[in-house]
């Protein structure tokens, strides 16, 4: 739902559901651990030139508006333009100096070595062509600049109850549908690929998400239609898997994780 080819789809009802998606996301004690270590590392300074490419909601941004505050500048590219619109307003409530633009993580809108400090996170999934961005992202960043990309690896994915065998074929059919699904473990060669200097300490979180929330998202449903549809399962076994899940997930006793990873990449000079 967030690659760019998709944005529009579904109007503003699509763009209330990733909200809340995001929103439920930001909440996961995974989520804050590994940005809170991102945020160290990167350790942002007074005056720096800040940016968050594909920004989502804002949260982090203002956490780094506030860091280079009062004379630094905090930008966020997010192509979605109701994501965009959202985290403005959520912005203009905080009194944050964040602003946010439209953009491409491979045709960012700076010029190069523009950016002190750079974040990137679950954008490259969505990337068709994640080498590009990784020499965007370098080539914007100042020399001494550093950037923190964070992705999923979606081969991590533990995925209970369900029959082995059919939990196996809806999680391949997934990933089939996903532009980079295994985004996470080309982060480090594809930021020394572009340049970058990787730091040895590569950060991880597995997220674990509450089984209630299985519930309501209908993303499982979803992908269990796809998967019907290419092929991978039968109506009949999508059904038996989504009754075995659905059942759980009531139960509290579901379990679906997906793990993070943050990797540094510093500009030499």
């Amino acid at each position: 739902m967030f690659t760019r080819e998709r944005i529009g789809e579904g109007g503003a009802a699509r763009v209330a559901t990733l909200v809340a998606l995001l929103d439920a996301q930001e909440q996961q004690p995974a989520v804050r651990r590994l940005r809170a270590w991102a945020f160290e590392a990167l350790a942002p300074e007074p005056g720096e030139s800040v940016v968050d490419v594909g920004a989502g909601l804002g949260t982090e941004l203002r956490r780094l508006a506030e860091a280079v505050a009062p004379n630094g500048r905090a930008v966020g590219v997010e192509p979605n333009p109701g994501l965009r619109e959202e985290a403005s307003r959520r912005a203009a409530l905080l009194g944050s100096a964040a602003t946010f633009i439209d953009g491409d993580a491979a045709d960012l809108p700076f010029a190069d070595g523009a950016v002190h400090v750079l974040r990137c996170e679950r954008v490259f999934q969505h990337l068709a062509d994640p080498q590009a961005a990784a020499h965007e992202l370098a080539r914007v960043l100042a020399p001494g600049g550093r950037a923190a990309v964070l992705d999923s690896d979606w081969g991590t994915v533990i995925s209970h109850p369900g029959d082995p065998d059919l939990v196996r074929r809806y999680t391949e059919a997934n990933w089939r549908r996903m532009p980079n699904p295994f985004a996470a473990r080309h982060l480090p060669n594809q930021l020394r690929a572009a340049g970058l200097l990787v730091d040895h300490d590569i950060g991880s979180a597995a997220l674990v998400m509450p089984p209630r929330a299985l519930l309501g998202s209908g993303v499982v449903h979803r992908n269990a239609d796809a998967a019907v549809e290419e092929g991978a399962l039968t109506r009949e076994e999508a059904d038996r898997l989504l009754a075995d899940v659905m059942a759980a997930a009531r139960a509290g006793t579901a379990f679906f994780s997906v793990t993070m990873f943050g990797v540094i990449g510093r500009k030499p000079g």
